[in-house]
């Protein structure tokens, strides 16, 4: 076969090749990256542990060893039993072009596949953000030795930023891709920045109030700590503000590179809060805060120091020796290869800059961002994601797809705005919002709706949510619109089960239905999560089958209470006329009895009609994906009909939770099914509709009012077996 040598080189004195192993010698590497080689012919190159052991031995095993460490996280997984897989070589197009009449490789790129990967693994790659393929590339240096051009082959990347490699990046998009990146779908078009939004001018050194139709930077960082003496305050505002006020020597790293990188880009203002923002004014704070999905929408393009764990640290590569690319690049077969740097989201997954709160709406409103990440920096725009690692802007050839493509950050929902038939999936990207944002952390909790909110004001003026009145829209992080689904949050296993504290003269602490409410994680499953508890969840939602509260109502900061939209879902029932159904209450609720008998109510108080029940729980036995360290778990829901401990539902309480014990539930909506749930056996027929969604609830502390415990699912005809009834709940 063509891909195999037939002999093995004879090396010389002036051969600078890193030396190969018997397997790897092998491989004909010019004929396999010219000619390609499909995953069903792989060629076998041994088992994964005999690569590792020959890492120091031979060029090629080293740069497979030093993808497949890092991409399954062994560094941090050191115990996964690796012993029995085996390992296969295989190069396929990562490019094509159409040529006229047919379409054209541009390059191919060498692929390692596995026998197998351990459960641990995929989690891990899974939360890293690592690519699930693994590649080495094939430097643009030597592209013409197996006749391709440079396109998307490796790009070695120096100590230093490229400069002028940005500018063409910023160029190509402004002027090929032209609409799509220049504005953000969601702004109406008479929307643009206040007249109080304050910029950087880099160029005269002073803050300014931004100019009509402004062309500024953003830059998106991490403050670590309190910057009092770089601040803009009350007491430097008026000096800051005329030419040359602005000392560059007084500030830390991240923001002074910063400057000097726009100017070495040719622009002329720049935005940063510390800067723009007067720190130690209340109401200039609540005015910015109001506009930032304009601030970060409006901008050029976003800086994003995903390489700074503090602001004190240098902006990677903009000065020498800020940086180390540690490219890791052999020479086999008198060929250039090189194991990829870290994709952008998976370089951003392990920063720190991606742990903090505020970042999160930062780089999702962004159309155009920049990453500066230790190793290299990445662009991203709502049309391609380019890299210094690797040629992947257009050149003399344009393409559809290419390596990065798929590994950006991504944005938030649609590149444009939705039609109509589908505004109501803005609730698919809060639930996606919700899981990516609640994990990251804030020094000040009470900012915790605060620093989404500009999020979600674009989500209610893009997808029109009650008429695009972000007031009427969310309200404590929590659309009320899609209310029935948005209670259906559950907390991450390792989230601390614990309630945020508010802050002194806040009106209306975070009720304990809403995610805001308590510390750590939240994310949005399907059913699947009640039986593997890590993975049951991805790429699903929770999802409503049937509407079974007929009013919901929230009391406002002035002990109103005020009903709330909240569609109606109709759901479709079981035909079979033998089955018992659960209807919801059907009686209104009369708000000014509320007042009457209840005052006073207090502000964020969730009210509504349901039914409610006792059931045992005990913690479930059979759960896949549980750990030690956990701070929640899945109980199973008992009954003593049809027969003792009879298992009739799960729900995900704090471990803290007795196992067994009691609690008392209350109906929220009808379920999904999910076949592997049901014991025919003891429950009788499966049908459609058959589970619904209940929340576990307990009176607050010194209080009538009840608050949220847990959200599970029961099976109905244990519901209608049980000696529920009808009541109107106080969810504080």
């Amino acid at each position: 076969m063509s891909w195999l040598c037939k002999f093995r080189r004879t090396r010389t004195k002036d051969d600078d090749d890193d030396p190969l192993c018997s397997t790897c010698s092998a491989l004909n590497l010019h004929n396999i990256l010219r000619d390609g080689i499909s995953q069903e012919h792989a060629v076998p190159i041994g088992h994964l542990t005999d690569i590792f052991n020959k890492h120091d031995q031979c060029g090629l095993c080293r740069l497979i060893t030093t993808l497949i460490r890092r991409l399954w996280q062994l560094d941090n997984y050191p115990g996964i039993d690796l012993g029995g897989i085996t390992c296969g070589l295989y190069a396929e197009a990562c490019g094509v072009v159409l040529d006229n009449t047919s379409p054209k490789v541009i390059c191919h790129q060498l692929n390692i596949e596995t026998s197998t990967k351990p459960r641990d693994v995929s989690i891990a790659m899974t939360a890293a953000h690592s690519p699930l393929t693994l590649e080495i590339r094939l430097m643009e240096e030597d592209a013409s030795k197996v006749g391709r051009t440079k396109e998307l082959h490796g790009r070695r990347v120096g100590q230093n930023v490229d400069v002028g490699l940005l500018k063409r990046w910023i160029h190509t998009c402004e002027n090929k891709h032209r609409g799509k990146c220049e504005t953000v779908w969601w702004r109406g078009p008479g929307e643009i920045l206040p007249s109080t939004v304050r910029v950087v001018d880099v160029t005269r050194m002073a803050i300014v109030h931004a100019p009509p139709m402004c062309h500024y930077v953003a830059l998106s960082y991490v403050w670590g700590g309190p910057g009092d003496a770089y601040w803009t305050t009350k007491a430097n505002l008026k000096q800051r503000s005329v030419p040359g006020g602005l000392d560059a020597s007084m500030m830390p790293g991240t923001i002074s590179d910063t400057i000097q990188l726009v100017r070495q880009l040719g622009q002329r203002y720049l935005w940063i809060d510390a800067l723009c923002i007067v720190q130690d004014d209340p109401d200039d704070k609540g005015v910015q805060i109001g506009v930032m999905e304009l601030i970060y929408g409006s901008s050029a393009f976003t800086i994003i120091a995903v390489g700074c764990t503090s602001a004190r640290d240098p902006l990677p590569g903009v000065r020498p020796g800020t940086r180390d690319p540690k490219q890791h690049i052999a020479k086999v077969q008198g060929l250039h290869l090189a194991v990829p740097l870290p994709v952008p989201n998976e370089a951003v997954a392990s920063s720190v800059w991606n742990e903090r709160g505020w970042t999160y709406q930062e780089v999702v409103l962004s159309q155009r961002r920049i990453f500066f990440t230790a190793h290299q920096v990445y662009f991203e725009c709502t049309k391609d994601v380019w890299s210094e690692d690797i040629v992947a802007e257009p050149i003399n050839l344009v393409w559809a797809s290419h390596p990065l493509k798929g590994h950006g950050t991504g944005q938030l929902t649609f590149t444009s705005a939705p039609i109509p038939g589908m505004r109501g999936e803005y609730l698919e990207h809060y639930m996606s919002v919700t899981g990516n944002y609640t994990q990251r952390k804030l020094t000040v909790e009470s900012d915790i709706v605060d620093a989404v909110s500009a999020l979600l004001k674009a989500m209610t003026k893009g997808f029109k949510v009650a008429d695009g009145d972000f007031g009427k829209a969310f309200r404590f992080g929590m659309p009320l619109r899609g209310l029935e689904r948005a209670l259906l949050w559950q907390p991450m296993t390792n989230a601390p089960h614990s309630r945020r504290v508010p802050v002194d003269g806040m009106k209306a602490p975070w009720p304990s239905w809403s995610w805001a409410a308590w510390r750590g994680g939240a994310r949005y499953a399907s059913i699947g999560v009640f039986t593997d508890i890590q993975t049951g969840t991805e790429g699903a939602g929770a999802y409503v089958d049937q509407s079974l509260v007929k009013q919901w109502y929230i009391v406002d900061d002035n002990g109103r209470p005020v009903r709330q939209d909240v569609p109606h879902q109709p759901g479709e029932l079981s035909e079979d006329a033998t089955q018992r159904t659960y209807v919801g209450p059907k009686e209104d609720i009369d708000p000014q009895r509320l007042i009457a008998e209840n005052a006073p109510l207090l502000p964020g108080t969730l009210v509504f009609r349901t039914s409610h029940s006792r059931f045992n729980v005990t913690k479930a036995n059979d759960v896949v994906g549980a750990g030690a360290v956990d701070n929640y778990a899945i109980y199973s829901i008992l009954s003593d009909v049809p027969r003792p401990s009879t298992w009739v539902g799960r729900i995900i309480l704090p471990c803290s939770t007795h196992s067994p014990t009691s609690h008392e539930f209350v109906v929220l909506s009808r379920a999904d099914e999910r076949e592997e749930f049901y014991d025919e056996e003891r429950l009788g027929k499966r049908y459609s509709g058959c589970m619904l969604y209940v929340m576990a609830v307990q009176k607050m502390q010194n209080e009538q009012r009840m608050e949220r415990v847990g959200v599970g699912i029961i099976f109905e005809q244990a519901w209608l077996d049980s000696s529920a009834e009808q009541k109107i709940v106080y969810l504080g």
